[in-house]
């Protein structure tokens, strides 16, 4: 042990820390130089201690900063760590405790935070020319893998031996190309085991009383088996499309990096001395491949014990098994990495939590005992001094609409009482263990007035308008979408009626009666040529079109979509409901012709013809929130640029089915097709699963839902039941696993016992995750637990009844709370309540509900104004213009063309105050009045025009720069014409995004949008990136990039998005706006500085720091130039431009020309 010289608790009170460590948190911060497993409960300062155990080694000089690494799973938590050793490392530069050597060093230095998959994209991009891989190879993202996996399953012309559907392939496929990257395994490997298990049930005797060839109880895992034999050589062709395009996925990273390290053991010995601490975060939520990684580098395999690893987990929370993390691999550590004497590395704790109130630990550990012991002793997670009890309040319920409405009522009288007390609402999170459930309660939440975020993907899909808008690419790409046709048909904008809905159902059928003659006819003739004589080619068309038909597909569905192109004659159908047919399907005819654009072009052409764009502001300054976060996904699955000619290279076409497919299975995901990382809202209840919400918190937390066979869940994943799963014999964490042996099976009964064993094992091993997913879902609450079950359920004709989770929580609950409310069980011969009361709705939906009589009384109104207003127009008028010198005066007629100008209407004589017929007998007067009069209403008037409601960054800027301009383009605004520039930008901005998240750098070709045709760009991004990578910015780590904010500037939201953070060694920050364009003159550099300071002030309000401490600063990447303004606006400065600004907006305009519609804003990012 090193004679330290500045204790943990010296360097507390030295930093200025308000809190100092426990006795816990010493014990880890200065432990030894080696190894150390640290077992850190839930909310017990993890992230905290680990940053503190840096700061101290490097204060006690025991280290530098770039001799530390830290890895973790997410770039949120890496950001999170490297942001709290920054901050600490600044202090004690500024604290007098070090020399000024080393001072100066921790200005220029900083330790290594990536996340477990960036670091193993960088071993490839360093050492990857070791094993034969470029290191330039681009990294797919989930969207770009989906793409390249969904052209392999199209192209495939084999038989695929499996009765899946095309996107649930390409999952199985993704899922199975991703385990056997996990675990080091080979499509070969699989494949022999597969045929081995299946060969062991036909081959095997069937039993006296089988009369098939297959037992009744195996045909599902032989089916399964089948599956996965099928999809195996699709894998195969997965891998090889990869190789062919030179890119890899996140799976292909890791299982590279370990044959890399595996076979140069030079690597491990570079990376030890380059890397003398290392930091392992969340271990327990490591998979094989990491950990084979991890252990050549600095454990046992690598040859050189005692390497100075510190692993930090909880065995209560490994809940990622499904995505190939191995909870054993925290109980291996110890041995995985021993000490330089070979002797089990050392272990501490962190179990006192600074999240959760007493008695809400008190039952979280009631849930914690059965795993506590096993594989990892952990002692119960305890309160910190001071802790106040919390509360907790749980029911069970006689039907599930009984509990949601509790859930929504308890959750409405928190947010009440807040608002009542004129303070914040508490944050709070619905946590759920199924998707399905979330609409009930979401529901009755908005009928509360209390908003609702339903996040993640699978949450976006089931919002009313990205529904709507889904639906309608479905109808223009896949001629099967009946579904989403009725959808469209009977929604709030057609509402089309029954009787119609038959006729038009009746029409499909006579369409979808003649499936050769018609979608396939025209199919075949398409690919026959004139010159075929004997038909062979037509043979060849018709056979290809029939083996590549969906099994299953409705040729009435199909048929439906048609039906509304060709609806026939209109006798079948109402007067409107044929008028809305035909309207819909000229409407449907306009955006297949638009499928040519980009794809993102085509769902913001069916945002606007189905007018969401008109109706979202409608909902306030959110209304548009789900709409842009849809546009993201959209723009983010086509900028993948598919080195198949799919995605964004290829047709719109073929990129919306990809699409599609990829959301159909996000929707049905019950863990999601990534992790994700989700942000706390302080603004709306999260509606969530507990999986997305482990490492969050909130104070008040509801766990609903607690009933049999939903929590804990019976589907759990397992190779018995998802085709997509690796059996456990050749899993890299087998040892820990049930395993079926068939070795001493005579039949297939016996066959039959082994399996059903085997499952009983798997169902108890998946029960022990579903409780450490409860003890997750318990331990996000900072104030108040709600959790509740049900007997009833809709459509059941059997009670459920609460599951044996909610009994343990109701036990431990009762010593500190008592129910709301406690139903009894059901009588045995009691019928389902629900069912007696059946959900009902009015179909076709009213949109307006409740609302239609004030809606139908206005609309009256604004009817018989504008009936007024065209009957005054209709009124007789007079006309005059200057008499021609010709012209006596006494002759000039009263007229006018329209080439001239507008007819001016002339009011009569006694409200003109033009002198009666009598007194004018000529009509001069009259002639002059009406002149003036002309001459008035052709003045170019300025008007005043108003901000919207929400502004952009940008808004802010043009104001400072323009004024008049801004008005004109808020009171007419134009189209953006493309522009190379803006490509050329937007290009730019996401490879510098790669380039800071730790990804191997980008081909032009991956950019998002890239286009090898469009040669401007190309050499101007590599231009550019040539000239970013020998700037001083190419060296630093940003905080954050890509950060959206919206702020309060007086009155009026700002939003914006800044392009990076970084932190200074001072303890400060600076922002850094990406300029891709020239440096601006004087006057248009000064209006420019409105953008830093405003993203100064943002960032400011976001870190909760002094605007003082943060700078702001433009790169010019083109000219390698940095600005940094030294004089920038501050809050107050902000403020006065806009008073200043908004009294000065006006714009010419003549009035009859200011009445035009808006449209998209010309240039600036306005709402």
């Amino acid at each position: 042990m090193r004679q330290k010289k500045i204790s943990a608790l010296e360097l507390s009170r030295a930093l200025g820390q308000e809190f100092p460590p426990t006795r816990e948190q010493i014990a880890v911060i200065e432990a030894d130089l080696s190894p150390l497993l640290v077992v850190a409960g839930a909310g017990s300062g993890k992230t905290e201690t680990m940053a503190a155990r840096v700061v101290y080694l490097i204060a006690n000089g025991w280290v530098l900063p770039e001799d530390v690494l830290g890895l973790t799973f997410t770039r949120k938590a890496a950001s999170q760590l490297l942001q709290r050793i920054r901050s600490r490392l600044a202090a004690l530069a500024a604290s007098g405790l070090i020399s000024a050597d080393l001072r100066e060093h921790l200005l220029a230095t900083e330790p290594q935070v990536w996340t477990y998959h960036a670091f193993g994209g960088r071993l490839i991009s360093e050492f990857g020319t070791l094993v034969g891989v470029e290191p330039t190879a681009r990294i797919l993202s989930a969207t770009g893998s989906w793409q390249l996996a969904g052209s392999v399953v199209r192209r495939w012309d084999q038989d695929l031996r499996t009765d899946l559907t095309p996107d649930r392939v390409t999952e199985r496929l993704l899922n199975l190309s991703g385990v056997l990257a996990d675990h080091l395994r080979t499509p070969a490997e699989l494949e022999k085991l597969t045929l081995e298990l299946a060969a062991a049930i036909e081959d095997s005797r069937p039993t006296r009383r089988q009369t098939s060839a297959i037992h009744s109880k195996l045909v599902s895992l032989h089916t399964r088996l089948t599956n996965r034999s099928g999809i195996l050589p699709l894998v195969e062709a997965f891998r090889q499309a990869k190789r062919a395009a030179g890119v890899l996925d996140f799976g292909d990273q890791m299982q590279l990096a370990a044959e890399l390290v595996r076979e140069q053991s030079r690597v491990g010995a570079e990376l030890r001395h380059r890397h003398k601490v290392v930091l392992l975060d969340e271990y327990q939520d490591t998979g094989h491949s990491q950990r084979e990684i991890l252990t050549f580098l600095f454990g046992s395999k690598s040859g050189a014990m005692g390497h100075p690893v510190t692993a930090v987990g909880d065995p209560c929370q490994s809940i990622y098994s499904w995505r190939g993390a191995s909870a054993s691999n925290l109980p291996r550590f110890i041995t995985d990495f021993p000490q330089k004497d070979g002797a089990d590395a050392g272990r501490a704790s962190l179990l006192t939590s600074f999240r959760n109130p007493s008695d809400i630990l008190t039952i979280a550990n009631s849930i914690s005992a059965p795993i506590r012991s096993a594989p990892v002793a952990v002692d119960v997670l305890t309160p910190r001094l001071g802790a106040s009890r919390g509360q907790v309040r749980y029911g069970l319920f006689a039907t599930s609409l009984d509990e949601n409405t509790w859930v929504a009522d308890t959750i409405a009288h928190e947010w009440r009482t807040a608002q009542a007390r004129s303070a914040p609402p508490p944050t709070t999170a619905v946590l759920f263990r199924r998707r399905s459930a979330m609409a009930g309660i979401a529901d009755l939440l908005t009928e509360r007035g209390i908003p609702v975020e339903i996040t993640g993907l699978a949450g976006l899909l089931n919002e009313p308008e990205i529904i709507d808008l889904v639906s309608t690419l479905q109808v223009l790409v896949e001629p099967a979408a009946g579904g989403a046709a009725i959808r469209i048909l009977t929604g709030a904008r057609w509402r089309l009626g029954l009787a119609d809905l038959a006729a038009l159902q009746r029409r499909a059928r006579q369409l979808s009666q003649r499936p050769a003659t018609g979608r396939l006819v025209a199919k075949v003739s398409s690919n026959n040529g004139d010159d075929d004589v004997d038909g062979s080619h037509r043979l060849s068309a018709v056979r290809s079109a029939l083996t590549h038909a969906q099994r299953g597909e409705s040729f009435e569905s199909a048929g439906l979509v048609d039906a509304i192109s060709d609806p026939g004659p209109g006798a079948e159908f109402s007067t409107e409901g044929f008028d809305r047919i035909r309207r819909l399907g000229s409407e449907l005819q306009w955006l297949r012709r638009r499928l040519a654009q980009p794809l993102t072009d085509v769902v913001a052409d069916i945002e606007h013809t189905i007018g969401l764009d008109i109706e979202a502001p409608l909902a306030g300054t959110k209304g548009r929130t789900h709409l842009d976060a849809f546009a993201q996904v959209v723009a983010d699955f086509s900028g993948q640029a598919s080195p198949t000619g799919s995605g964004a290279s290829g047709s719109s076409l073929t990129a919306a089915v990809d699409l599609l497919e990829f959301l159909r299975v996000a929707a049905d995901a019950e863990n999601g097709l990534a992790p994700g990382e989700v942000e706390q809202s302080d603004s709306a209840v999260q509606l969530m699963t507990v999986h997305a919400a482990k490492g969050l918190e909130w104070q008040l937390v509801a766990v609903p839902q607690l009933a049999e066979s939903i929590f804990p869940g019976v589907k759990g994943l397992s190779w018995l039941s998802d085709d997509g799963q690796l059996p456990p014999s050749i899993r890299g964490d087998r040892e820990d696993l049930p395993q079926l042996d068939l070795s001493h099976c005579l039949d297939q009964g016996e066959i039959c016992d082994a399996v059903e064993e085997h499952k009983a094992a798997w169902k108890a091993a998946q029960l022990t995750e579903e409780r450490r997913l409860l003890y997750v879902a318990l331990t996000r609450s900072e104030g108040t637990l709600v959790f509740s079950s049900h007997w009833w359920s809709y459509g059941a004709t059997k009670y459920r009844g609460p599951s044996a989770f909610f009994g343990e929580l109701a036990d431990a609950a009762s010593a500190v709370a008592v129910p709301d409310e406690w139903a009894d069980r059901p009588l045995p011969d009691e019928a389902n309540p629900l069912l007696r009361k059946p959900r009902s709705a009015l179909w076709p939906a009213d949109p307006l509900g409740g609302r239609r009589a004030a809606v139908e009384t206005a609309a009256s109104m604004v009817r018989t104004a504008v009936a007024l207003r065209k009957a005054e127009a209709a009124a007789p008028t007079r006309f005059a213009k200057p008499p021609a010198l010709s012209e006596a005066p006494e002759t000039t007629q009263a007229k006018t063309s329209a080439a001239e100008g507008p007819p001016i209407r002339v009011l009569p004589s006694e409200e003109a105050g033009v002198a009666r017929e009598g007194d004018d007998p000529r009509g001069w007067k009259r002639d002059v009045d009406a002149l003036i009069a002309e001459k008035k209403a052709l003045e170019i008037k300025q008007f005043t025009v108003e901000l919207p409601s929400t502004v952009s960054v940008s808004a802010l800027v043009a104001l400072a720069r323009d004024p008049a301009r801004l008005a004109q383009n808020i009171r007419r605004p134009l189209p953006v014409a493309p522009s190379v520039r803006a490509r050329r930008g937007t290009a730019f901005h996401q490879w510098l995004e790669r380039y800071y998240a730790g990804e191997a750098l980008l081909d032009l070709a991956e950019l998002p949008g890239a286009d090898f045709r469009d040669t401007l760009v190309e050499n101007d991004i590599e231009s550019l990136r040539r000239s970013f990578l020998t700037s001083p910015w190419a060296d630093r780590v940003p905080q954050d990039q890509e950060v959206p904010f919206a702020m309060m500037v007086g009155d009026l939201p700002v939003r914006g998005r800044i392009d990076a953070v970084f932190s200074d060694a001072d303890g400060g920050w600076t922002v850094v706006d990406w300029k891709t364009g020239q440096q601006p003159d004087s006057a248009g550099a000064a209006a420019a500085a409105v953008q830093l300071a405003a993203y100064r002030l943002a960032w400011a309000q976001i870190c909760g720091c002094d605007v003082e401490e943060v700078r702001a600063a433009f790169h010019y990447v083109p000219s390698g130039i940095t600005v940094s303004p030294t004089e920038l606006l501050d809050e107050a400065g902000l403020f006065r431009l806009v008073e200043a600004g908004t009294s000065s907006l006006t714009t010419p305009e003549r009035p009859e020309i200011g009445a035009q519609g808006a449209g998209v804003h010309n240039g600036e990012e306005l709402e």
